[in-house]
């Protein structure tokens, strides 16, 4: 552990001597909504031209402003494209073992392409995870409100940029996995095909409801059912808020039975930004997902401030309860690290990580993220 430590304690002196790019984190702090900076209204995948220049000149310590070298997301001026390519080194402990790996994560593409003022196509390959987004947006409800048809990830709590907090897919696998769930069931490659309805009630509330299926297999289940509300009315010029909830319903393979648990999923929500600070959390209990005739919990809290221009320090706290029935069954960790954007389209993330569920067992972790965006 005292070698992790001194290792981070080398990050954060690196990272002191060189506004940070997280949904939704910053919408938060600026006051602004995901559709502001994606294609995609509820926020996420591609970045429309307000997303990329904000990417290229106002996030990073240095950009590139270079006015002999022209860069632009479009393709004509109705074909938009961007990427992202995740990559990360893990080195984690135990009580006789030290080990350290290097992860391919995503490689992502995106191509997004207007039909007309009113109706948009956006699709998203992902090379490793093997997954695809295809779907078509047709902005036709009043107040820009919006109709979307195809494949997507449902609108469901705070769309965290790290699928390892719990309120979404947990370590998925990696890490301190111990073979059961730790986390929901928002995985990087979790999708849907159906229809999703968005509406803009008024300048800070924003509704959406949306019907699909998440296997390849047809008529296996009934569809799933999500519906999510988000205000984010202000207070003055500049103090922000963000509150809301969400409700999912969705069949789950039981593995025991073989047949599939009917599953609620509640979520709350609510989050302040001020100038260079913000602070996030979520709640979500799910009943008959981890155990049948029991309740699961997660909580996620994180707080962030911004030092300097391409500088930011983030602290969390996650907190994992698969079921009420079960006693020292939780998971618990409090995650430390900054995110360093150095130059235009690139974003470095070193973490330490603690577990807290069990002091006397060493299984802490440092965690180095490489984010390449476009």
């Amino acid at each position: 552990m005292n070698k992790l430590f001194q290792a981070f304690c080398i990050l954060f002196i690196i990272g002191l001597i060189s506004e940070s790019y997280s949904i939704p984190r910053f919408a938060l702090r600026m006051g602004g909504k995901c559709i502001d900076c994606h294609v995609n209204p509820s926020g996420g995948a591609l970045r429309n031209t307000g997303g990329w220049k904000f990417g290229k000149n106002n996030l990073a310590m240095m950009s590139s402003n270079n006015e002999n070298f022209k860069m632009s997301n479009m393709i004509g001026e109705n074909i938009s494209y961007g990427l992202d390519l995740r990559g990360q080194f893990l080195v984690r402990t135990s009580d006789s073992t030290t080990q350290s790996d290097f992860q391919r994560m995503a490689a992502s593409v995106y191509t997004g392409l207007d039909l007309s003022e009113e109706i948009s196509l956006l699709v998203r390959y992902d090379f490793i995870q093997r997954v695809y987004e295809g779907y078509a947006v047709a902005r036709i409800l009043p107040n820009d409100g919006y109709i979307k048809g195809g494949t997507f990830s449902p609108n469901f709590g705070i769309k965290m940029d790290d699928h390892t907090a719990y309120t979404r897919a947990g370590d998925f696998g990696l890490l301190f996995a111990t073979g059961g769930r730790q986390g929901l069931i928002f995985t990087p490659d979790y999708v849907e095909s159906g229809v999703e309805a968005g509406i803009f009630i008024s300048e800070f509330a924003f509704l959406t409801a949306s019907v699909g299926n998440p296997r390849r297999e047809l008529f296996a289940t009934d569809p799933s059912y999500t519906a999510s509300l988000q205000l984010t009315p202000s207070i003055g010029e500049n103090v922000n808020l963000m509150l809301g909830g969400s409700f999912s319903n969705f069949k789950d393979k039981n593995f025991t039975t073989g047949g599939y648990n009917n599953v609620n999923m509640y979520a709350g929500f609510l989050g302040f930004g001020v100038s260079g600070i913000s602070l996030l959390g979520e709640y979500v209990t799910a009943k008959d997902y981890v155990v049948a005739e029991s309740v699961t919990t997660a909580l996620m809290v994180e707080a962030s401030y911004r030092i300097i221009k391409g500088l930011e320090f983030v602290a969390r706290y996650d907190r994992f309860d698969p079921s009420d029935k079960l006693t020292k069954d939780e998971l618990s960790r409090i995650i430390l690290g900054f995110e360093i954007f150095p130059y235009s389209f690139i974003e470095i993330r070193p973490q330490y990580r603690i577990q807290m569920e069990n002091p006397d067992v060493t299984n802490n972790s440092v965690v180095i993220q490489t984010h390449i965006y476009y």
